[in-house]
């Protein structure tokens, strides 16, 4: 496995959802995305249910999964999109 090559291919980012930002339900085919809460709360959404979020908390979604993230308030999350490997 090339570790670099994995590591460049992360994408991170960090996000502020309040509650009237509406994030549509989406899926990334190749990459499993992991939501990690650095303040506020909020849910994690699949379509069969949802998973609270408070600081501290990750919400793990695979790739090809629909989801989605909300809140009543204020979420504040860092987000992982990680390459999922195959042949390993």
């Amino acid at each position: 496995m090339d570790i670099d090559a994995v590591k460049n291919a992360i994408v991170k980012n960090v996000y502020h959802i309040d509650a009237a930002k509406k994030v549509p339900l989406h899926k990334h085919p190749k990459h499993d995305e992991v939501f990690y809460c650095i303040a506020g709360g909020g849910f994690g959404v699949l379509e069969t249910g949802e998973t609270a979020l408070a600081a501290g908390k990750a919400f793990i979604v695979p790739a090809g999964v629909m989801h989605s993230l909300r809140t009543d308030g204020d979420l504040f999350v860092a987000s992982f999109l990680i390459p999922v490997q195959t042949g390993q």
